[in-house]
Protein backbone atom coordinates (compact mmCIF):
# COMPACT_ATOMS: atom_id res chain seq x y z
CA UNK A 1 0.00 0.00 0.00
CA UNK A 2 1.01 3.18 -0.71
CA UNK A 3 1.64 5.88 1.63
CA UNK A 4 0.14 9.54 0.99
CA UNK A 5 2.62 11.92 2.15
CA UNK A 6 1.26 15.27 3.42
CA UNK A 7 2.51 18.19 1.18
CA UNK A 8 4.03 19.00 -2.10
CA UNK A 9 7.50 18.13 -1.87
CA UNK A 10 8.03 14.70 -0.13
CA UNK A 11 11.25 14.50 0.33
CA UNK A 12 13.30 11.67 -1.72
CA UNK A 13 17.00 9.96 -1.13
CA UNK A 14 19.47 9.91 -4.38
CA UNK A 15 22.91 10.73 -4.78
CA UNK A 16 24.23 12.98 -8.09
CA UNK A 17 27.71 12.88 -8.35
CA UNK A 18 29.06 14.80 -10.80
CA UNK A 19 32.68 14.01 -11.15
CA UNK A 20 31.58 10.64 -12.53
CA UNK A 21 31.16 9.69 -16.28
CA UNK A 22 27.82 9.05 -15.93
CA UNK A 23 25.31 11.76 -17.00
CA UNK A 24 23.44 14.00 -14.08
CA UNK A 25 19.63 12.64 -16.09
CA UNK A 26 21.43 8.78 -16.84
CA UNK A 27 22.13 9.14 -12.68
CA UNK A 28 18.47 10.07 -11.62
CA UNK A 29 16.75 8.31 -13.75
CA UNK A 30 18.86 5.19 -13.17
CA UNK A 31 18.28 5.90 -9.52
CA UNK A 32 14.43 6.34 -9.73
CA UNK A 33 14.22 2.84 -11.83
CA UNK A 34 15.86 0.96 -9.20
CA UNK A 35 13.87 2.62 -6.48
CA UNK A 36 10.70 1.79 -8.36
CA UNK A 37 12.00 -2.06 -9.15
CA UNK A 38 13.50 -2.66 -5.82
CA UNK A 39 10.09 -1.62 -4.13
CA UNK A 40 11.56 1.45 -2.57
CA UNK A 41 8.73 3.51 -4.28
CA UNK A 42 5.84 1.27 -4.27
CA UNK A 43 3.21 1.41 -6.78
CA UNK A 44 0.78 4.68 -6.56
CA UNK A 45 3.27 6.82 -4.50
CA UNK A 46 3.95 10.25 -4.96
CA UNK A 47 7.05 11.81 -6.22
CA UNK A 48 8.31 15.37 -5.60
CA UNK A 49 7.42 18.05 -8.13
CA UNK A 50 9.76 18.44 -10.76
CA UNK A 51 10.33 21.97 -9.17
CA UNK A 52 11.22 20.40 -5.85
CA UNK A 53 13.31 17.55 -6.56
CA UNK A 54 15.43 20.18 -9.14
CA UNK A 55 16.00 22.44 -6.06
CA UNK A 56 16.56 19.64 -3.67
CA UNK A 57 19.12 17.84 -6.48
CA UNK A 58 20.65 21.49 -7.55
CA UNK A 59 19.63 20.07 -10.78
CA UNK A 60 17.57 22.07 -13.88
CA UNK A 61 13.82 21.67 -13.89
CA UNK A 62 13.97 21.07 -17.15
CA UNK A 63 16.01 18.19 -16.65
CA UNK A 64 13.89 16.62 -13.93
CA UNK A 65 11.10 16.88 -16.48
CA UNK A 66 13.00 14.71 -19.15
CA UNK A 67 13.92 12.68 -16.92
CA UNK A 68 10.38 12.07 -15.49
CA UNK A 69 9.17 11.96 -19.06
CA UNK A 70 11.20 9.61 -20.05
CA UNK A 71 10.35 6.80 -16.99
CA UNK A 72 6.62 7.55 -17.87
CA UNK A 73 6.86 6.64 -21.66
CA UNK A 74 8.85 3.43 -19.63
CA UNK A 75 5.44 2.24 -17.74
CA UNK A 76 7.63 3.26 -14.63
CA UNK A 77 5.68 6.83 -13.97
CA UNK A 78 2.28 7.99 -14.37
CA UNK A 79 0.61 11.55 -14.80
CA UNK A 80 -2.18 13.45 -15.49
CA UNK A 81 -2.64 17.21 -16.11
CA UNK A 82 -3.12 18.94 -12.78
CA UNK A 83 -2.05 15.93 -10.52
CA UNK A 84 1.17 14.68 -9.30
CA UNK A 85 3.78 12.57 -10.80
CA UNK A 86 3.13 8.86 -9.55
CA UNK A 87 4.96 5.50 -9.27
CA UNK A 88 2.95 3.30 -11.98
CA UNK A 89 0.87 1.02 -10.47
CA UNK A 90 1.45 -1.70 -12.90
CA UNK A 91 4.81 -1.56 -11.44
CA UNK A 92 6.74 -4.30 -10.08
CA UNK A 93 9.58 -5.47 -7.81
CA UNK A 94 12.14 -6.89 -9.31
CA UNK A 95 12.71 -9.50 -6.57
CA UNK A 96 9.04 -9.90 -4.59
CA UNK A 97 9.47 -10.71 -1.23
CA UNK A 98 7.67 -13.35 0.17
CA UNK A 99 3.40 -11.95 2.07
CA UNK A 100 3.29 -11.54 5.52
CA UNK A 101 1.51 -14.26 7.03
CA UNK A 102 -2.29 -13.01 7.59
CA UNK A 103 -3.44 -12.67 11.45
CA UNK A 104 -5.87 -16.09 11.98
CA UNK A 105 -9.21 -15.17 11.09
CA UNK A 106 -11.44 -15.20 14.51
CA UNK A 107 -14.37 -16.60 14.39
CA UNK A 108 -17.80 -15.92 12.45
CA UNK A 109 -19.97 -16.13 16.06
CA UNK A 110 -18.22 -15.84 18.98
CA UNK A 111 -14.29 -15.88 19.92
CA UNK A 112 -13.67 -16.66 23.58
CA UNK A 113 -9.80 -16.46 23.44
CA UNK A 114 -8.74 -15.21 26.46
CA UNK A 115 -5.66 -12.90 27.92
CA UNK A 116 -7.09 -9.63 26.00
CA UNK A 117 -8.64 -7.05 27.20
CA UNK A 118 -11.31 -5.37 25.56
CA UNK A 119 -9.99 -2.78 23.29
CA UNK A 120 -12.92 -0.59 22.56
CA UNK A 121 -12.43 0.36 26.45
CA UNK A 122 -9.13 1.78 26.34
CA UNK A 123 -9.91 5.14 27.59
CA UNK A 124 -8.09 6.75 24.60
CA UNK A 125 -9.76 10.49 25.56
CA UNK A 126 -8.25 10.36 29.36
CA UNK A 127 -4.96 9.30 27.57
CA UNK A 128 -4.98 11.74 25.42
CA UNK A 129 -5.48 14.52 27.73
CA UNK A 130 -2.57 13.33 29.96
CA UNK A 131 -0.47 13.48 27.18
CA UNK A 132 -1.31 16.52 25.76
CA UNK A 133 -0.85 18.15 29.46
CA UNK A 134 2.74 16.60 29.93
CA UNK A 135 3.70 18.16 26.45
CA UNK A 136 1.85 21.44 27.73
CA UNK A 137 3.72 21.73 31.17
CA UNK A 138 6.93 19.49 31.10
CA UNK A 139 10.33 20.93 31.35
CA UNK A 140 12.21 20.62 28.63
CA UNK A 141 14.49 18.17 30.83
CA UNK A 142 11.82 15.93 30.83
CA UNK A 143 12.36 15.39 26.95
CA UNK A 144 16.27 14.03 27.51
CA UNK A 145 17.07 10.56 28.44
CA UNK A 146 16.19 10.29 32.14
CA UNK A 147 16.37 8.22 34.92
CA UNK A 148 16.97 4.09 33.28
CA UNK A 149 14.28 2.90 35.85
CA UNK A 150 11.94 5.28 35.49
CA UNK A 151 10.96 8.59 35.95
CA UNK A 152 11.02 9.67 39.61
CA UNK A 153 7.60 11.42 39.30
CA UNK A 154 5.54 7.83 37.86
CA UNK A 155 8.06 5.55 40.60
CA UNK A 156 6.29 8.02 42.99
CA UNK A 157 3.03 7.51 42.11
CA UNK A 158 3.19 4.25 41.63
CA UNK A 159 4.90 2.74 44.95
CA UNK A 160 1.99 5.29 46.63
CA UNK A 161 -0.80 3.42 44.29
CA UNK A 162 0.24 0.21 45.35
CA UNK A 163 1.01 0.45 48.63
CA UNK A 164 -2.89 1.82 48.38
CA UNK A 165 -4.71 -1.19 46.20
CA UNK A 166 -2.35 -3.95 46.79
CA UNK A 167 -0.92 -3.55 49.90
CA UNK A 168 2.56 -3.83 48.53
CA UNK A 169 5.66 -2.46 50.95
CA UNK A 170 7.82 -0.17 48.33
CA UNK A 171 9.44 3.12 47.85
CA UNK A 172 10.10 4.62 44.48
CA UNK A 173 13.39 3.23 45.24
CA UNK A 174 12.77 0.09 44.82
CA UNK A 175 10.40 0.75 41.13
CA UNK A 176 12.02 0.21 37.93
CA UNK A 177 9.53 0.79 34.76
CA UNK A 178 9.61 -1.57 32.23
CA UNK A 179 8.17 -1.79 28.63
CA UNK A 180 5.92 -4.14 29.70
CA UNK A 181 5.82 -7.57 31.74
CA UNK A 182 8.08 -9.42 28.82
CA UNK A 183 10.65 -7.02 30.09
CA UNK A 184 10.07 -6.87 33.85
CA UNK A 185 10.40 -10.88 33.43
CA UNK A 186 13.80 -10.50 31.60
CA UNK A 187 15.19 -8.53 33.77
CA UNK A 188 14.56 -10.13 36.75
CA UNK A 189 15.77 -13.72 34.74
CA UNK A 190 18.54 -12.40 34.16
CA UNK A 191 19.37 -11.21 37.72
CA UNK A 192 19.04 -15.01 38.80
CA UNK A 193 22.63 -15.78 37.94
CA UNK A 194 21.51 -18.89 36.04
CA UNK A 195 19.43 -20.17 39.12
CA UNK A 196 16.83 -22.77 38.59
CA UNK A 197 12.96 -21.08 38.29
CA UNK A 198 10.18 -22.96 39.13
CA UNK A 199 7.16 -22.47 37.31
CA UNK A 200 3.39 -23.23 37.76
CA UNK A 201 1.92 -26.14 36.15
CA UNK A 202 -0.43 -25.72 34.21
CA UNK A 203 0.65 -21.98 32.96
CA UNK A 204 2.87 -19.82 30.29
CA UNK A 205 5.34 -22.87 31.19
CA UNK A 206 6.50 -22.97 27.68
CA UNK A 207 6.83 -19.06 26.59
CA UNK A 208 8.36 -18.89 30.31
CA UNK A 209 11.03 -21.48 29.74
CA UNK A 210 11.71 -19.33 26.08
CA UNK A 211 12.36 -16.70 28.01
CA UNK A 212 13.97 -17.91 31.49
CA UNK A 213 16.21 -20.14 28.70
CA UNK A 214 17.28 -16.74 26.66
CA UNK A 215 18.64 -15.61 30.16
CA UNK A 216 20.56 -19.07 30.87
CA UNK A 217 18.17 -20.04 33.18
CA UNK A 218 16.55 -23.46 33.44
CA UNK A 219 13.06 -24.34 34.07
CA UNK A 220 11.42 -26.74 36.51
CA UNK A 221 7.29 -27.33 36.08
CA UNK A 222 5.57 -27.51 39.90
CA UNK A 223 2.04 -28.68 40.28
CA UNK A 224 -1.11 -26.32 41.34
CA UNK A 225 -3.94 -28.16 42.77
CA UNK A 226 -7.17 -26.38 43.84
CA UNK A 227 -5.33 -24.51 46.61
CA UNK A 228 -2.54 -23.05 44.37
CA UNK A 229 0.95 -23.80 44.26
CA UNK A 230 1.93 -27.17 45.52
CA UNK A 231 5.18 -25.39 47.99
CA UNK A 232 6.09 -29.37 49.01
CA UNK A 233 6.48 -29.94 44.95
CA UNK A 234 8.59 -26.90 44.79
CA UNK A 235 10.65 -27.25 47.55
CA UNK A 236 11.53 -31.15 46.44
CA UNK A 237 12.70 -29.21 42.83
CA UNK A 238 15.71 -27.49 44.31
CA UNK A 239 14.85 -24.31 42.21
CA UNK A 240 16.07 -21.17 44.18
CA UNK A 241 13.59 -19.20 42.59
CA UNK A 242 9.60 -19.21 41.69
CA UNK A 243 6.94 -17.34 39.09
CA UNK A 244 3.50 -17.51 40.38
CA UNK A 245 0.24 -15.61 39.74
CA UNK A 246 -1.49 -16.03 43.80
CA UNK A 247 -3.85 -13.50 43.22
CA UNK A 248 -5.54 -15.37 39.96
CA UNK A 249 -4.14 -18.34 38.52
CA UNK A 250 -3.37 -18.40 35.14
CA UNK A 251 -4.80 -20.14 34.18
CA UNK A 252 -7.00 -22.45 36.74
CA UNK A 253 -7.78 -19.24 38.46
CA UNK A 254 -7.35 -20.15 41.55
CA UNK A 255 -6.25 -17.74 44.82
CA UNK A 256 -3.06 -19.38 46.47
CA UNK A 257 -4.41 -20.25 49.85
CA UNK A 258 -3.69 -18.28 53.01
CA UNK A 259 -1.53 -21.88 54.21
CA UNK A 260 0.33 -21.29 50.71
CA UNK A 261 1.03 -17.81 50.87
CA UNK A 262 2.81 -18.66 54.71
CA UNK A 263 4.37 -21.92 53.36
CA UNK A 264 5.90 -20.56 49.82
CA UNK A 265 7.11 -17.38 51.92
CA UNK A 266 9.11 -19.55 54.77
CA UNK A 267 10.50 -21.37 51.61
CA UNK A 268 11.96 -18.65 50.16
CA UNK A 269 13.63 -17.73 53.75
CA UNK A 270 14.57 -21.13 54.31
CA UNK A 271 16.14 -21.29 51.00
CA UNK A 272 17.25 -17.73 50.67
CA UNK A 273 15.42 -17.94 47.20
CA UNK A 274 12.82 -15.68 45.28
CA UNK A 275 9.37 -15.41 44.56
CA UNK A 276 8.47 -13.67 41.36
CA UNK A 277 4.71 -12.66 41.44
CA UNK A 278 3.35 -11.57 38.36
CA UNK A 279 0.24 -9.46 39.56
CA UNK A 280 -1.31 -9.79 36.19
CA UNK A 281 -5.20 -8.92 36.61
CA UNK A 282 -5.76 -8.13 40.39
CA UNK A 283 -7.88 -5.09 39.25
CA UNK A 284 -10.55 -6.93 38.24
CA UNK A 285 -11.97 -8.70 41.08
CA UNK A 286 -16.09 -9.27 41.76
CA UNK A 287 -17.66 -11.32 44.17
CA UNK A 288 -14.43 -11.87 46.82
CA UNK A 289 -12.52 -9.63 49.14
CA UNK A 290 -9.87 -8.32 47.71
CA UNK A 291 -6.14 -10.23 47.96
CA UNK A 292 -3.36 -8.51 49.09
CA UNK A 293 0.08 -8.39 47.43
CA UNK A 294 2.65 -11.47 48.47
CA UNK A 295 5.21 -8.43 48.20
CA UNK A 296 3.53 -7.30 51.07
CA UNK A 297 4.09 -10.12 53.10
CA UNK A 298 7.74 -10.45 52.41
CA UNK A 299 9.46 -7.28 51.01
CA UNK A 300 13.07 -8.71 50.77
CA UNK A 301 12.17 -11.78 49.14
CA UNK A 302 9.03 -10.95 46.82
CA UNK A 303 9.55 -8.98 43.51
CA UNK A 304 6.55 -7.75 42.10
CA UNK A 305 5.06 -7.03 38.48
CA UNK A 306 2.61 -5.13 37.13
CA UNK A 307 1.50 -3.58 33.85
CA UNK A 308 -1.11 -2.03 32.45
CA UNK A 309 -1.72 -4.40 29.57
CA UNK A 310 -4.93 -5.32 30.74
CA UNK A 311 -6.07 -2.47 32.60
CA UNK A 312 -5.16 0.23 29.69
CA UNK A 313 -4.23 -1.61 26.58
CA UNK A 314 -1.48 -3.32 25.64
CA UNK A 315 0.15 -0.99 22.80
CA UNK A 316 0.86 1.65 25.93
CA UNK A 317 3.66 -1.43 26.58
CA UNK A 318 4.11 0.11 30.35
CA UNK A 319 4.71 -2.11 33.17
CA UNK A 320 7.17 -2.03 36.36
CA UNK A 321 8.64 -4.52 39.17
CA UNK A 322 8.62 -3.86 42.74
CA UNK A 323 12.26 -5.76 43.81
CA UNK A 324 14.12 -5.70 46.79
CA UNK A 325 16.65 -3.17 47.21
CA UNK A 326 19.27 -5.30 46.97
CA UNK A 327 18.47 -6.55 43.55
CA UNK A 328 18.10 -2.56 42.49
CA UNK A 329 21.74 -1.88 41.08
CA UNK A 330 22.04 -5.05 38.60
CA UNK A 331 18.36 -4.38 37.45
CA UNK A 332 19.08 -0.88 36.89
CA UNK A 333 21.98 -1.55 35.14
CA UNK A 334 20.92 -4.26 33.08
CA UNK A 335 17.69 -1.67 32.38
CA UNK A 336 20.09 1.18 31.00
CA UNK A 337 22.45 -1.46 28.90
CA UNK A 338 19.08 -2.53 27.30
CA UNK A 339 17.41 0.66 26.55
CA UNK A 340 18.38 3.35 28.98
CA UNK A 341 15.00 3.67 29.66
CA UNK A 342 11.24 3.22 28.65
CA UNK A 343 9.25 6.02 26.78
CA UNK A 344 9.54 9.22 29.23
CA UNK A 345 6.87 11.08 27.84
CA UNK A 346 4.38 8.03 28.51
CA UNK A 347 5.53 7.45 32.03
CA UNK A 348 4.89 11.12 33.11
CA UNK A 349 1.27 10.51 31.17
CA UNK A 350 0.36 7.46 32.95
CA UNK A 351 1.45 9.22 36.66
CA UNK A 352 -0.61 11.92 35.36
CA UNK A 353 -3.54 10.08 34.80
CA UNK A 354 -3.32 7.84 38.01
CA UNK A 355 -2.51 11.13 40.15
CA UNK A 356 -5.92 12.92 38.52
CA UNK A 357 -8.06 9.76 39.59
CA UNK A 358 -9.18 9.10 36.26
CA UNK A 359 -7.05 5.54 35.57
CA UNK A 360 -9.38 4.62 39.02
CA UNK A 361 -12.41 6.08 37.12
CA UNK A 362 -12.01 4.25 34.47
CA UNK A 363 -10.55 0.69 36.34
CA UNK A 364 -14.22 0.83 37.51
CA UNK A 365 -16.08 1.72 34.56
CA UNK A 366 -14.07 -1.56 32.74
CA UNK A 367 -14.90 -4.00 35.99
CA UNK A 368 -18.72 -3.42 36.02
CA UNK A 369 -18.33 -4.07 31.96
CA UNK A 370 -16.38 -7.42 32.60
CA UNK A 371 -18.64 -8.27 35.92
CA UNK A 372 -21.90 -7.57 33.54
CA UNK A 373 -20.32 -10.04 30.71
CA UNK A 374 -19.22 -12.83 33.10
CA UNK A 375 -23.58 -13.05 34.60
CA UNK A 376 -24.01 -13.08 30.88
CA UNK A 377 -21.32 -16.13 30.48
CA UNK A 378 -22.30 -17.55 33.66
CA UNK A 379 -26.55 -17.40 32.97
CA UNK A 380 -25.73 -18.40 29.28
CA UNK A 381 -23.57 -21.91 30.63
CA UNK A 382 -26.72 -22.50 33.18
CA UNK A 383 -29.01 -22.64 30.52
CA UNK A 384 -27.42 -24.38 27.79
CA UNK A 385 -24.78 -26.39 30.01
CA UNK A 386 -26.24 -26.89 33.05
CA UNK A 387 -24.61 -29.04 35.74
CA UNK A 388 -20.94 -28.29 34.27
CA UNK A 389 -18.66 -26.76 36.88
CA UNK A 390 -17.34 -23.13 36.05
CA UNK A 391 -14.38 -22.29 38.17
CA UNK A 392 -12.18 -19.12 38.39
CA UNK A 393 -14.55 -16.60 38.35
CA UNK A 394 -14.02 -14.32 41.27
CA UNK A 395 -11.29 -12.36 39.04
CA UNK A 396 -9.47 -11.39 36.15
CA UNK A 397 -11.89 -12.37 32.56
CA UNK A 398 -11.61 -15.47 32.11
CA UNK A 399 -13.68 -18.56 33.06
CA UNK A 400 -12.82 -22.54 33.65
CA UNK A 401 -15.31 -25.03 32.13
CA UNK A 402 -14.93 -28.51 33.13
CA UNK A 403 -16.39 -30.57 30.66
CA UNK A 404 -17.32 -33.87 31.42
CA UNK A 405 -15.49 -36.64 32.26
CA UNK A 406 -14.22 -38.66 29.32
CA UNK A 407 -14.91 -35.83 26.90
CA UNK A 408 -12.69 -34.74 24.21
CA UNK A 409 -11.08 -31.76 24.80
CA UNK A 410 -9.66 -31.14 21.43
CA UNK A 411 -12.73 -32.57 19.66
CA UNK A 412 -15.05 -30.02 21.41
CA UNK A 413 -12.35 -26.99 20.18
CA UNK A 414 -12.42 -28.74 16.36
CA UNK A 415 -16.40 -29.00 16.16
CA UNK A 416 -16.83 -25.58 17.39
CA UNK A 417 -14.23 -24.16 15.04
CA UNK A 418 -16.40 -25.52 12.65
CA UNK A 419 -19.70 -23.42 13.85
CA UNK A 420 -17.99 -20.29 13.80
CA UNK A 421 -17.26 -20.62 17.68
CA UNK A 422 -13.58 -19.79 19.35
CA UNK A 423 -12.95 -22.51 22.35
CA UNK A 424 -9.71 -23.03 24.05
CA UNK A 425 -8.23 -25.46 25.70
CA UNK A 426 -6.80 -26.41 29.22
CA UNK A 427 -4.47 -29.47 28.49
CA UNK A 428 -2.02 -27.64 26.34
CA UNK A 429 -0.79 -25.51 29.07
CA UNK A 430 0.42 -28.45 31.23
CA UNK A 431 4.14 -29.04 31.13
CA UNK A 432 3.38 -32.62 32.40
CA UNK A 433 1.81 -35.46 30.27
CA UNK A 434 -1.73 -35.95 31.05
CA UNK A 435 -4.23 -37.49 31.21
CA UNK A 436 -5.67 -34.00 32.54
CA UNK A 437 -9.77 -33.16 32.95
CA UNK A 438 -11.14 -32.14 30.14
CA UNK A 439 -11.34 -28.25 30.73
CA UNK A 440 -12.34 -25.01 28.47
CA UNK A 441 -10.79 -21.35 29.18
CA UNK A 442 -13.40 -19.12 28.32
CA UNK A 443 -12.22 -15.88 27.77
CA UNK A 444 -14.79 -12.77 27.97
CA UNK A 445 -12.81 -9.78 28.04
CA UNK A 446 -12.96 -9.13 24.23
CA UNK A 447 -15.94 -11.10 23.55
CA UNK A 448 -19.03 -8.46 23.03
CA UNK A 449 -21.91 -9.03 25.64
CA UNK A 450 -24.49 -9.80 22.17
CA UNK A 451 -22.22 -12.58 21.00
CA UNK A 452 -21.97 -14.36 24.35
CA UNK A 453 -25.52 -16.08 24.38
CA UNK A 454 -25.29 -17.25 21.02
CA UNK A 455 -21.79 -18.61 21.01
CA UNK A 456 -22.72 -20.70 23.86
CA UNK A 457 -25.85 -21.56 22.14
CA UNK A 458 -24.02 -22.98 19.00
CA UNK A 459 -21.85 -25.16 21.20
CA UNK A 460 -24.50 -26.79 23.77
CA UNK A 461 -24.28 -30.29 22.26
CA UNK A 462 -21.04 -30.16 22.48
CA UNK A 463 -20.44 -28.67 25.46
CA UNK A 464 -22.60 -31.39 27.22
CA UNK A 465 -20.98 -34.51 25.51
Amino acid sequence: MAVEWSGWGPELLFTIDRESGEGLRAQLERQLRDAICSGRLAGGERLPSSRELARAAGLSRGLVQDCYAQLQAEGYLTSRPGSATRVAAVARRATTAPPSPRPPSRPALADFRHGVPDLRLAPREDWAWAVREVCRTAPNSAFDYGDPIGERQLREVLAAYLRRVRAVAATAGQVVVCTGMAQALGLVLRALGGATLAVEDPGAVRSTARQAAAAGVATVPVPVDEDGLDVEALDRSGARAVLVTPAHQWPTGVVLAGHRRRELLAWARRRDGLVIEDDYDAEFRYDRDPVGSLQGLDPGHVVSLGTVSKSLAPALRLGWLVAPERLIPVLAEDKAATDRGSPGLDQLALALLIESGRYDRHLRRARAVYAARRRTLVDALAVHAPGLRVTGLAAGFHAVLHLPAGADEERVIDQARRRGVGLYGLAGLHATPGPWPPRLILGFGDTPDHAIGPGIAAVADLLRG
